[in-house]
């Protein structure tokens, strides 16, 4: 299950280890790779993920917690 952490104009945010973009959250945001994405967007995204980014691991720790 790859749950929805948030949805940010036409971009959806989740967790899923394939997808259009995969972004490293640690030791900083870095993009992993991506599928069909031209430059302007992955650094909208980017931004995107900077702005959510307490929201973002708040989900991820809530989700994998062990």
């Amino acid at each position: 299950m790859s749950p929805t952490i948030f949805r940010h104009k036409q971009y959806k945010f989740f967790f899923f280890s394939r997808g259009e973009a995969k972004f490293w959250l640690e030791p900083k945001i870095s993009l992993a790779g991506h599928h069909h994405l031209k430059a302007r967007a992955l650094k909208e995204i980017e931004a995107i993920i900077e702005e959510h980014f307490d929201e973002i691991c708040k989900a991820w720790k809530k989700h994998f917690r062990s």
